[in-house]
């Protein structure tokens, strides 16, 4: 794809990118597909796609009791639980506000260990990255945003959210097209405060935020997550196909315009209009 040239113009050292349309079939590259990034929160959709997977083998209950008192797997998946940002402290009652915390998936990768009888690290493998071919993924750090991936196999993630084959359809909807404990305001981390601040289960969802980081092209259907190391990974229903990009330089100013820039370009190739 012509689009993704636009990543040369970036003042990132590298950088790794892949477009994969609803049926599996990758619609574009660039950079180095084998190089391991690390992906920051976007470790939280491999984490929210195991828990999923655990609630539908029957590992817990999505309203199991998980984290302060009053929260539950779907609180920490929702960002709802209360728990501080990086912190195991308790900020909110349950489902008051949306407060997005790696504490809360750090818990949750905690309850699924416990309730599996294995290490997280070793549900999410067997779960999710063995089933699907991830084998340049790895968890070395917290579920919340240690993962480290490629773009090669976050293709092959974003191939299996479009078109489930781990999951019934019915669990891939309610945790990226329903907004969880709707109406709630909270900060997008470094977008601000947004309200409404809509969240599934492990996936953002775009609605109508602004300023957001994916792009004027994007539907308000859009959901993804974006990672503080520099990587990103949206899902566009509309436009039948989902991104991901990996750099090695951290979020900042600098990804503020760029990236918005290139989902409109990678959406307007995607529908004909370059």
């Amino acid at each position: 794809m012509d689009s993704l040239r636009l990543i040369d113009q970036w003042p990132v050292p590298n950088a790794a990118a892949v477009v994969v349309r609803r049926d599996g079939t990758v619609a574009g590259t660039h950079g180095p597909l084998g190089r391991a990034f690390p992906l920051a929160s976007v470790t939280k959709p491999l984490t929210a796609y195991a828990a999923l997977v655990a609630y539908e083998e029957g590992v817990f209950e999505l309203d199991d009791p998980a984290g302060p008192d009053g929260s539950t797997v779907r609180h920490l998946l929702a960002h709802t639980s209360g728990l501080a940002f990086d912190e195991h402290r308790v900020m909110a009652a349950p489902g008051t506000r949306r407060m997005y915390s790696n504490a809360g998936f750090e818990v949750l990768g905690d309850t699924i260990a416990k309730a599996a009888g294995m290490p997280f690290t070793s549900y999410l493998d067997e779960a999710v990255l063995q089933p699907l071919g991830m084998t340049g993924t790895t968890l070395p750090g917290s579920p919340g945003a240690g993962a480290v991936s490629t773009a090669e196999d976050l293709g092959r993630f974003a191939a299996e959210v479009q078109a489930p084959r781990l999951l019934h359809p019915s669990s891939v909807a309610l945790a990226t097209r329903e907004v969880s404990f709707p109406g709630l305001r909270g900060v997008l981390p470094g977008y601000g405060l947004q309200d409404p601040n809509d969240w599934g289960l492990g996936f953002e969802i775009r609605g109508h935020k602004s300023p957001h980081w994916t792009g004027s092209r994007s539907a308000p259907t859009t959901f993804g997550h974006f990672g503080q190391s520099g990587t990103f990974l949206w899902f566009d229903p509309g436009a039948g196909a989902a991104c991901a990009v990996l750099t090695d330089r951290d979020f900042g100013p600098w990804a503020q315009p760029l990236w918005p820039a290139l989902t409109d370009a990678v959406l307007s190739e995607l529908a004909g209009g370059v």
